[in-house]
């Protein structure tokens, strides 16, 4: 746009000097009276020729103006052309900088629950110490709700949860612990485990949990409405050698509410020993 716009005073200068230029030859070729018959026969030549200069020299002119738009116009399209490269590099550079946020986000709740699951495991090899020393234990059973007092929701995590029922009612055997939330197994044998585990309704979060065995993911149970409260259960029956660790953990994206009226909670007995 530039260059036609220079190119247009360029034109008008050029008209301009054309016909002053003929104006003038115009006016020296009067002659005295006594040449006009002479003078007649050449003047229409000359004023054709400065026209026909005239002509040609804008007639140039907007041929060059004409290239040069043709230039510029390829020029705008490889200029648009790069900037949709460019564009689509930058929509890709977003999306791996969200991609790479979500995996630190991963990173630091995994990080975080293995050094939880570390200092557990400092504990369990305690108790199981502990039990090998008591001998042989035939009695075992606990019941325990997950708030050790006053009410609350917790979750949801962006990962699984280990859950830690606080509120012992019943430990008989000692084989649950109310800080860490594991039962180990103080005796080969089978066991009966019970979860149950609610919350109020959420239009995006449900309510889930899933029993574990030595990190094994054994049964789950889940539940989700948007309103009011839900709860749902579920039970094993397994065979556990000393040692074995049974928790419960909560899904990822779950909630589970406890209150004084003990709502959620786990439970476990010794069936028989083998």
């Amino acid at each position: 746009m530039m260059e036609m716009t220079m190119c247009f005073p360029l034109l008008l200068l050029i008209c301009s000097l054309s016909t002053a230029q003929l104006q003038k030859e115009s006016d020296n070729e009067i002659t005295p009276h006594g040449n006009q018959a002479g003078s007649q026969g050449r003047e229409p030549t000359n004023v054709s020729d400065h026209q026909q200069t005239c002509t040609q020299d804008i007639h140039a002119v907007l041929r060059e103006m004409s290239a040069s738009l043709a230039e510029q116009r390829v020029e705008m399209r490889h200029l648009q052309r790069e900037n949709d490269v460019q564009a689509a590099k930058l929509r890709e550079l977003d999306l791996q900088k969200t991609e790479v946020d979500t995996l630190k986000q991963q990173l630091q709740a995994q990080t975080a629950e293995l050094i939880t699951m570390k200092a557990r495991t400092n504990v369990t090899v305690n108790q199981v110490e502990a039990l090998k020393r008591d001998g042989e234990v035939k009695q075992v059973a606990f019941s325990a709700s997950l708030l050790a007092s006053g009410s609350g929701t917790l979750g949801p995590f962006n990962t699984h949860t280990p859950l830690t029922f606080r509120y012992v009612v019943t430990n008989i055997g000692n084989a649950y612990n109310p800080n860490t939330g594991f039962f180990i197994a103080p005796v080969r044998g089978a066991y009966h485990f019970e979860f149950y585990i609610g919350a109020y309704g959420h239009n995006s979060y449900g309510s889930g949990a899933v029993l574990v065995k030595n990190g094994e993911h054994i049964f789950m149970a889940y539940q989700h409405q948007p309103y009011h409260y839900g709860s749902t259960a579920n039970g094993a029956s397994l065979l556990l050698e000393v040692g074995d660790v049974v928790f419960v953990r909560l899904w990822v994206n779950s909630r589970i509410f406890d209150d004084g009226n003990h709502h959620s909670t786990f439970s476990g007995h010794l069936l028989f020993t083998m």
